[in-house]
């Protein structure tokens, strides 16, 4: 699945409009891949429009598995990278786990095997302990992942540290488990890029941080 063998690929991104979601836009369209943004906010349209997305308004809290489905009819995968941001325990819920749910269902309905999901670092155990007001926010990421290895789905689950808004840097520490870090967003987006690539991540699920590793050569370590 890559533009290499100039075969350009179609790849539906839900949560369009996240700031990982967009570096992966952004990367795709500079390799000549068409990226379909789902969005719930359609003053947003534009701003997708520039990145270079087709551009789909679509509410994942209230679309019904049938909408999600059509408008994944076609593409090659589905990246799954939205997000209620932690706030309000109902609506993480609803958007983090329901929302991923959903996905899953529209995308075997559609007949889109492969699938990444942009969860979270520490999702691959069920949250114990205090984590606060964070707690609904791991709870459904965990259950987002395996509601996902349980599906028929040739899933890839990237789990990355805290997101920065700096420069990519090319170079990451990936592994089932990793030490706690940060890692810029855009080498998170790079690192789904590169794992769509390589059919080595299907059914692997690792945590993500900067590190000192090539991400092309990192991933190809996995699986």
């Amino acid at each position: 699945m890559t533009t290499s063998e100039n075969q350009p690929v179609r790849i539906a991104i839900v949560g369009g409009t996240g700031k990982v979601a967009k570096e992966i836009i952004r990367q795709l369209h500079a390799r000549g891949d068409e990226a379909v943004a789902i969005f719930r906010n359609a003053d947003r349209t534009d701003e997708l429009i520039d990145l270079g997305a087709i551009p789909v308004v679509l509410d994942i809290e209230t679309a019904d598995v049938d909408a999600l489905a059509a408008v994944f009819s076609g593409a090659d995968a589905v990246v799954f990278s939205a997000g209620a941001g932690g706030g309000d325990p109902k609506r993480t819920r609803a958007v983090d786990y329901d929302g991923a749910v959903k996905a899953i269902a529209a995308a075997e309905q559609a007949a889109v095997s492969r699938f990444v999901m942009v969860s979270a670092i520490g999702a691959g155990n069920k949250p114990t302990g205090d984590l606060g007001s964070m707690k609904p926010y791991y709870e459904a990421k965990h259950d987002a992942d395996v509601a996902v290895t349980k599906s028929s789905l040739e899933y890839t689950i990237v789990r990355p540290g805290g997101l920065l808004d700096e420069p990519a840097t090319g170079l990451v520490t990936v592994g089932e488990t990793v030490e706690r870090g940060d890692i810029p967003r855009a080498d998170v987006a790079a690192t789904v890029v590169a794992a769509l690539d390589d059919p080595r991540t299907i059914g692997t699920a690792f945590e993500i941080v900067s590190g000192d590793t090539p991400i092309t050569t990192a991933v190809a370590t996995l699986g």
